[in-house]
């Protein structure tokens, strides 16, 4: 058990379900008519197994990615992040591979079942079309390093993890609530999009030497690490300014930007990739990154809901 937890990477799974804590807050706070009441669209069954499908899909790639690596040799001596499960051989690909099939049906499962909350019987053209993201998502959590033409060796990892973790997640989640699209949302999903890149791209900068002898050719090993650190200069600025941005049009109050705290370990972060000379040692960089993500996502899902000041007021004259 201990080796299948440390296989799912327990570390990456807050930064997945980002866009599932924005996009449903927003449903929350961003009622569709006058009539409906934020708890008429807010919906904890919608919620629980959007968190689950979105956990489900992570541990999938993860899972996925230890076998595609592992089989292809590409996790060896020269990596330098934690040593994977079929690298070390405390898991047999083949029990991987079974344990992929096993994760991926039970994504599957959690997402029917969450598309059947959202929808029942009264869309069928919803809920198809989102039983057809769904697989994609899975096939696609999976073909990232699996099989000869794997996504993530030919440099498009970054778009999977922009579209999925960022658009599809945040703007999907809360399209099951209002049923329908709300164009601002389109600045808060692109920004976790980009910040989720920048996790994989960290991902890829300490991974450069190991995945250019093994072939994997990622955006990182394309462009050359100089190039990736502008690159990477580019996903986190561009994303905190989206942020910014979508405070302003949503009309934010003075109390509620409160989330602008994360950009201080954003900005530290982006310090130390500048001054980083041996990317080998950007490793502890990733999980800072994630937690970041993660909490500027949960910081601004309760500045959309909550008015700060009125909260601290009314702490002040209860305790009086």
């Amino acid at each position: 058990m201990k080796h299948w937890i440390e296989a799912a990477r327990l570390r990456t799974l807050p930064l997945s379900v980002s866009g599932i804590i924005v996009g449903s807050m927003y449903a929350l706070a961003h009622p569709t008519t006058d009539i409906l009441t934020p708890t008429d669209v807010f919906n904890w069954r919608l919620f629980g197994f959007a968190i689950l499908t979105t956990l489900g899909l992570q541990i999938l790639s993860n899972f996925a990615n230890d076998y595609g690596d592992g089989v292809k040799g590409t996790d060896n001596s020269d990596r330098v992040g934690p040593m994977r499960a079929i690298q070390s051989g405390v898991i047999s690909p083949k029990a991987m591979k079974q344990a992929i099939i096993i994760t991926a049906m039970l994504t599957l499962l959690s997402a029917v079942l969450l598309i059947y909350f959202a929808f029942t019987d009264t869309n069928i053209f919803y809920t198809l079309f989102f039983l057809a993201l769904g697989i994609l998502a899975i096939i696609s959590a999976i073909r990232y390093t699996v099989g000869n033409t794997a996504y993530g060796y030919r440099g498009y990892g970054d778009l999977f993890v922009f579209v999925f973790f960022g658009l599809v997640s945040t703007l999907g989640v809360n399209f099951l609530y209002s049923k329908e699209i709300d164009v601002l949302l389109i600045l808060p999903a692109a920004a976790i999009g980009l910040l989720s890149v920048g996790v994989l791209n960290l991902n890829n900068m300490r991974d450069e030497e190991s995945d250019r002898k093994s072939n994997k050719n990622t955006i990182v090993v394309k462009i050359g690490g100089a190039k990736a650190k502008i690159y990477h200069y580019f996903l986190i600025v561009t994303a905190m300014l989206l942020v910014l941005i979508f405070a302003l049009l949503d009309e934010f109050n003075f109390d509620q930007y409160l989330f602008l705290l994360v950009y201080i370990p954003l900005i530290n972060h982006l310090i130390t990739v500048s001054k980083n000379k041996t990317p080998k040692t950007l490793d502890p960089e990733l999980k800072k990154l994630a937690l970041s993500t993660f909490a500027l996502s949960v910081l601004l899902a309760l500045c959309m809901i909550f008015f700060f000041s009125d909260i601290l007021v009314n702490l002040f004259l209860g305790g009086r």
